[in-house]
């Protein structure tokens, strides 16, 4: 089953300095039956302006990935980390038994637009942990391009504490991939720019997709396409 959640379905929040959507519950939205995909908790698409960010807050028992899609996230935490984040690069956070971080623009002109996704960890009580990797942005050219895993197969991916992959991929228009997978799994496929095609239905810019019951998704883009896809279990 391919259930395709438009962009527009999303939950929106406009604060001013800072414009967001969720596509889980989160915040002020709460939905008691759309709450979890597997062990996917959070996956928030925000636009912060310049000069503003999140203060100091706490996390725990929470495997958090961030990705910029365009700007610079300023990443502060109590384990005395200091980084900015840019285009072309991962940030995983193991919130564990306890972190407090903060995320600001540090820029004065130009705003922020990045991906915020949270899964509930594989094991409880760890030790907080963070982690920041570039990855190599042309491997993603017509290649699902493995970022995030709790198996790295190499240096260049980030582990996390969930069984999940995470890959990225900018498919060229008239190209085509195929993700096969095992029963029993889940698959969650986010557009970020562009339309792609998943078994012959259709996707725009920032429409999702919660797949089951499937184990070959034939990918394709008439136009390209600028996409994620998450292999992830069915419970958490």
């Amino acid at each position: 089953m391919i259930d395709i959640r438009p962009a527009a379905s999303r939950f929106s929040a406009d604060h001013g300095w800072l414009q967001s959507n969720f596509s889980f519950s989160f915040a002020d939205y709460y939905d008691p039956d759309n709450r979890l995909f597997g062990p996917l908790r959070v996956f928030n698409d925000d636009v912060v302006q310049p000069a503003n960010g999140f203060g100091e807050h706490p996390h725990q028992e929470m495997e958090i990935v961030s990705i910029v899609l365009r700007g610079q996230l300023q990443h502060r935490d109590s384990m005395g980390n200091t980084d900015v984040l840019r285009p072309g690069e991962i940030q995983r956070m193991t919130a564990g038994t306890g972190i407090v971080h903060s995320e600001v623009n540090p820029s004065e002109t130009e705003d922020l637009s990045f991906l915020q996704l949270w899964f509930l960890p594989s094991i409880r009580g760890l030790e907080p942990s963070y982690e920041q990797l570039a990855y190599d942005q042309e491997a993603l050219v017509n290649n699902l391009l493995p970022v995030v895993s709790n198996q790295p197969a190499s240096e260049k991916v980030a582990r996390i504490h969930q069984d999940v992959t995470l890959y990225l991929s900018k498919l060229e228009g008239g190209k085509e991939l195929t993700f096969e997978q095992e029963s029993g799994r889940y698959i969650y496929v986010f557009v970020i720019e562009g339309d792609l095609t998943l078994n012959g239905v259709t996707l725009h810019s920032r429409d999702s997709a919660r797949i089951t019951d499937v184990t070959q998704l034939d990918i394709a883009s008439g136009s390209g396409a600028h996409f994620m896809l998450i292999d992830l279990p069915a419970q958490a």
